[in-house]
């Protein structure tokens, strides 16, 4: 698995786009993050629930493992791309490309203009 194929895999996804977030590619559809990169591409993040993401460990363990922290404990994936096969990856995709699409709308927020005195 590279970089560019998780991307191919990602963007596949009806109406998912990339966008960057804290400096780094992610992955958005209905307004929400589903996946990313970390800035080196060398590693991938998916929002899964924590059932999915034992089972994605289950089947990959050298692949797949928590994020750290509370992140992890809510879903949150992390992929060793070189590590991982497409199969698995795709499917973690469409797991959390599914729950951000079976949510409402994210709102859009407003960034704050320039202060007025």
């Amino acid at each position: 698995m590279t970089a560019d194929r998780f991307r191919d895999l990602a963007l596949a996804l009806d109406g998912a786009e990339e966008r960057a977030h804290m400096g780094h590619p992610d992955f958005r559809a209905n307004g929400r993050i589903f996946a990313g990169l970390d800035a080196a591409e060398h590693i991938g993040t998916l929002k899964l629930t924590p059932e999915q993401q034992a089972e994605m460990i289950g089947q990959q363990p050298d692949a797949f493992t928590p994020a750290a922290g509370a992140w992890g404990r809510q879903g949150w994936t992390k992929v060793s791309l070189g590590d991982a096969a497409v199969t698995p990856v795709r499917t973690a995709l469409l797991l959390a490309y599914q729950a951000v699409m079976e949510r409402p709308k994210a709102k859009a927020r407003k960034r704050p203009g320039p202060k007025r005195r």
